[in-house]
């Protein structure tokens, strides 16, 4: 029997299997595989791209079984925040490891927001190419004492300015009761799937073998640019599919969790990864990699499968999936920021964040003040550039979140062995292990990879900081041990 945390109680439990596999599903198909496609094509020089694509859709399978595996175990509001702590220790080190997730998550929930609007706006600039005029266009260089210099792109047009009314509309339409965001949901899923389905059976009906399968010479000789362009295609896929675990974010508020959370963490997996393989492939059957290579760099790049769309139906069409790339988009936005807006509350809740969060609207039962937090700061991560956005989250969730629970559902199995676990992972250790290398393997198979991790590194020295002096002032781990020690 699942006790509800202190958290879980003033919430409600109104989100089924549909609705949280909807919301799962919605988050990970946002604006992200509809304008990453030539910059996988481009990071590997040819249509043996798609190796990149198979290998994060396994990766991501892999950490979705360590997700699965927590979430049935510990079903409450936060996810990682209570996965964390209960596995490195309630009173010990998990106070710190847990506390550095939410901090990190302050900024790479926000980052992944923005991204989301940013690709949106940028997106809709198909239809609307005035959104491309920029006002400001200025590249930071901060010097920073022993890691050099931190280098960050701001940027400001008028796709700015509707990326900003994303990140609004999308905490207006939060700001309601769950069991409307579970039917809500399910709408915005349902237009995501005939956005992908459109284009993959346009791309089926008009496939041309000879132009998918034409790879390049010495498209498979595993040299060091192979591998440095394997890596930087397997950070656009994990990126791409990152989301099947927001679920596990809202736990306290799904039906029947033990059984649903995995299942929605799986569904989704399977389904979105079937379906963003077998779309990239159809439109490689359209579009000459060649063509679609040589639009990583361009403004083109942006809306690639609205070109895909023109070039079989004409201009309709896509203007048409446009509007559905933007539908597609919005979807997934408001999917994360659901599910992220759970996790300061429930730290607060338990006294391990910032009181403020803990906050419930006394009508609709929802964490208001970190829902409205998390949307400020996307608006401020909307100044961005995209590319800068997309590699500095990848990197700070990577290392600060991903690494400490691939290992730690090894170490949580060793240290309590006798934990309730209604699911348990399929071939354990292995799945945690495979998970582990290819996270490792896409922070330092990269070129210019220390751009990002230094972002990480910032943000670790600074939660750290900021850790200590709370825990000193509330005499909380490792000043608690000091103080009976003494």
């Amino acid at each position: 029997m699942q006790t509800d945390s202190k958290a879980d109680k003033q919430l409600v439990r109104g989100v089924s299997l549909k609705g949280a596999t909807a919301l799962n599903m919605i988050d990970m198909i946002g604006v992200g595989p509809f304008i990453t496609i030539p910059l996988i094509i481009a990071a590997m020089g040819g249509p043996q791209a798609m190796i990149g694509w198979v290998i994060g859709a396994v990766i991501c399978l892999c950490d979705g079984l360590v997700w699965a595996e927590l979430g049935a175990a510990m079903p409450h509001a936060g996810g990682s925040y209570n996965y964390l702590k209960e596995i490195y220790g309630k009173n010990g080190l998990g106070k710190f490891v847990s506390f550095m997730f939410i901090f990190q998550l302050t900024f790479s929930a926000p980052l992944s927001m923005a991204s989301g609007c940013v690709g949106l706006a940028m997106y809709a600039s198909y239809i609307f190419p005035s959104l491309n005029v920029t006002y400001f266009n200025y590249d930071l260089n901060l010097p920073l004492p022993i890691l050099g210099s931190l280098e960050a792109s701001v940027l400001l047009n008028n796709g700015t300015f509707v990326a900003i009314d994303v990140v609004i509309f999308a905490v207006v339409m939060l700001y309601r009761k769950v069991t409307f965001i579970s039917r809500f949901s399910q709408l915005l899923w349902g237009g995501v799937i005939i956005t992908v389905i459109w284009i993959i059976i346009s791309g089926v009906t008009h496939f041309n073998p000879s132009l998918a399968f034409n790879f390049p010479p010495n498209a498979f000789n595993f040299d060091s640019a192979f591998l440095l362009g394997l890596g930087s295609a397997m950070l656009i896929a994990l990126y791409d599919y990152w989301g099947y675990y927001n679920v596990n974010f809202f736990g306290g508020e799904v039906q029947n969790p033990v059984r649903n959370i995995p299942r929605a963490i799986i569904y989704s997996i399977i389904a979105v990864a079937g379906l963003y393989i077998i779309m990239n492939i159809s439109i490689l059957g359209v579009l000459p990699w060649q063509e679609v290579s040589e639009t990583a760099g361009t403004d083109a790049r942006k809306y690639i499968v609205s070109v895909f769309m023109q070039r079989i139906y004409g201009s309709w069409a896509g203007n048409l999936v446009t509007l559905l790339v933007v539908w597609t988009a919005f979807a997934s936005v408001f999917s994360l920021l659901m599910g992220y807006s759970r996790v300061p509350y429930a730290a607060a809740v338990e006294g391990d964040y910032f009181k403020v969060f803990s906050k419930v609207h006394p009508k609709h039962k929802i964490p208001y003040i970190s829902l409205i937090t998390l949307g400020a700061v996307a608006v401020c991560f909307c100044f961005l550039k995209l590319k800068d956005i997309i590699a500095a989250l990848v990197v700070i969730r990577l290392m600060v979140q991903f690494l400490a629970q691939t290992v730690g559902i090894i170490y949580f199995r060793i240290k309590n062995p006798q934990h309730p676990r209604p699911f348990k992972m399929w071939l354990y250790p292995l799945p945690a292990i495979i998970a582990f290398i290819g996270f490792v393997y896409v922070l330092f198979s990269r070129q210019n990879f220390l751009k990002e991790i230094k972002y990480a590194v910032v943000l670790f020295v600074a939660g750290t900081a900021i850790y200590f002096w709370r825990a000193y002032r509330k005499k909380e781990w490792p000043f608690n041990q000091l103080s009976i020690n003494n």
